[in-house]
This record gives C-alpha cells, sequence and structure tokens, in this order.
C-alpha cells in the first residue's frame, strides 16, 4: 500500500519509525509548518520532519490544510491510506480522499477519553487502566469505528511523561498490525456506540493554566492524581512566597493534618510537605518561579522558608 503519514511530537516519531521497519511504503509526511522558537526566534522542525528527513522521506508542511495546492499534491501521491499520529483535525476532503480510508492511533480506549490530552485526563482521574486505539477517521473528532486496542495498565506512582513514552512504544506496535490487518482485509469495525457498557464517557479537552492550579481543599489522593497526570508539562502549582511554585513529583501521606489546607510544613533540610483536607503532600522534585527544576534538598538548600 502507497501510505501518508500525518503527524508532529516525538509520539508520532516512534510510530513512522514502526511502519518504515516494518517494510511499509510510506510516500510522504505531511507535518506542522517551521515555527520560531527559544530566544533567537529560530525556526524550529517539528521532531517527526526531523526524522522524515534523515530517512529520506518527501515532507509536506501545508500552513491550511484545504490550500488547493497541498491537496493537489496530496492526489498526484496516489495514497491507499493516510495513518495519523498526534496531528491536527483533518478536513473530510483529506480524510475521505485514499480508497482505503483514514486511520488514527489515540492515546486512550475510545470511546473514553476522546480530546487533546487523553494520557493527562486519565491519570487526573486516576484510572488504573488505559490504552491506545487504532479507529478510522470520521467526520467527529475521536469517533470513528475501532480496529485495534492495546489495554495498558497506569501504576500508582507514573507520571504522565513516563507513561506516554511507554504507550508511545505500544501504539507504535498496534499501528503496525493496524496497516497490516487493511493491506490483507483481515479487520472488523466495530462502531464507538457498541463499546460504552452503559458507562459515563469521559472526555480529555486540551489542557489550560486553571487546570493546573492546586487546590489543596481537595483530597490527598485527588491532589497526588493532579500532580501526576500534569507532569513533566505543563505541571502543576501552586504558590509560595508570592511566586509559582510547579511541582512535578510528589508523595502522598494520609496523616491527618493540624495545619489548614494549603499551610507547609518544612524542616528546611530534607521535606517540605503541603496539608490537603485528609493527608499530607510531599513534594520531592520542584520549580519556583526563576529557577531550574531541581530535587527538594538542593531546593531547601537554596531557599529558606
Amino acid at each position: 500500500m502507497r501510505i501518508i503519514f500525518m503527524g508532529t511530537p516525538d509520539f508520532a516519531v516512534a510510530s513512522l519509525q514502526a511502519l518504515l521497519e516494518a517494510g511499509s511504503n510510506i510516500v510522504a509526511v505531511v507535518t506542522a509548518p517551521d515555527k520560531p522558537a527559544g530566544r533567537g526566534q529560530k525556526l524550529s522542525e517539528s521532531a517527526v520532519k526531523q526524522f522524515a528527513v534523515a530517512q529520506g522521506l518527501k515532507v509536506l508542511q501545508p500552513e491550511k490544510l484545504r490550500d488547493p495546492e497541498f491537496l493537489n499534491e496530496l492526489r498526484a501521491l496516489k495514497a491507499d491510506l493516510h495513518v495519523v499520529v498526534a496531528f491536527r483535525m483533518l478536513p473530510e476532503v483529506v480524510w475521505n480522499m485514499p480508497p482505503k480510508g483514514t486511520i488514527n492511533l489515540h492515546a486512550s480506549l475510545l470511546p473514553q477519553y476522546r480530546g487533546a490530552a487523553p494520557i493527562n485526563w486519565a491519570i487526573i482521574n486516576g484510572e488504573k487502566e488505559s490504552g491506545a486505539t487504532t479507529f478510522f477517521i470520521k467526520q467527529e473528532i475521536d469517533t470513528g469505528a475501532v480496529l485495534f486496542v492495546e489495554k495498558i495498565s497506569i501504576d500508582d506512582d507514573v507520571t504522565a511523561g513516563e507513561y506516554h513514552d511507554r504507550l508511545m512504544i505500544k501504539g507504535a506496535g498496534l499501528l503496525v498490525k493496524t496497516v497490516k490487518a487493511i493491506e490483507s482485509g483481515r479487520y472488523t469495525e466495530q462502531p464507538q456506540e457498541q463499546l460504552t457498557d452503559g458507562r459515563e464517557l469521559k472526555h480529555a479537552p486540551k489542557i489550560f493554566k486553571e487546570d493546573c492550579r492546586i487546590n489543596w481543599n481537595e483530597p490527598v489522593e485527588t491532589v497526588y492524581n493532579r500532580i501526576r497526570g500534569l507532569s513533566p508539562y505543563p505541571a502543576a502549582f501552586t504558590e509560595l512566597n508570592g511566586k509559582t511554585f510547579k511541582i512535578y513529583k510528589a508523595q502522598k501521606n494520609t496523616e491527618t493534618p493540624s495545619e489548614t489546607p494549603g499551610t507547609f510544613k518544612t524542616d528546611n533540610k530534607t521535606y517540605l510537605k503541603f496539608a490537603c483536607n485528609n493527608g499530607y503532600i510531599n513534594v520531592t522534585e520542584v520549580q519556583l518561579e526563576g529557577k531550574k527544576r531541581m530535587g527538594i534538598e538542593e531546593f531547601l538548600r537554596g531557599v529558606k522558608l
């Protein structure tokens, strides 16, 4: 099959690499345009572009996916299948173009956690299991018929970043399996409506700044899950000495607090813990506004609280 791959971040690179190693015929890669980044505002290439160029693949970087010139280029490539991993929303004229359709790898067990941040929200909500799903793209976002699913447990202490890396590799394998099944014609489609099991659907919208603010009046488990689910990016935060204080790693302590929620205790050497409504959060990896990210002992050596 002639395949066009669409993706942008590191998460998508693992899938593109796995397809190439499996012998897939990638005739082009579509990724985001180069963007100015850093203090010098030099143009920065996406992770997918860097990898694709190194592999000698044709790269397309349209500003607009409905641009007639871009659409003509796509048609001229005569792809049998489009494969999408961590890319932007496609217009129908793009996903409906190839005869075998367009498939997407999504980082959740659909229909749960449709949206932009499935890994973050699964951990924030304290899920014990999530995974990856391949499906055919249709009009409504993340709603197409499911092809294959890979379930992956979520350990109690795993962060979103750690789970992302695990899912990235497992998802790449699932994508290869899906492409081979489509090539051979040996697959079934399961409408997502049949997969809900009567459960309430949970969503995974884009993360905004207020989603990252810690509410110390919540139970310690809830605060702990929010910290894990937002680490390393964009990171949960609170205020300390009037400055933004990001927390990347922490431990939960169910000892009943005597302090008001949000109050902290420290020996100024080895520990810093904040009271929640039913326990403490011992912070272990942090970043105060204007400082670098560091372990708690190094942080306390430089700041007196």
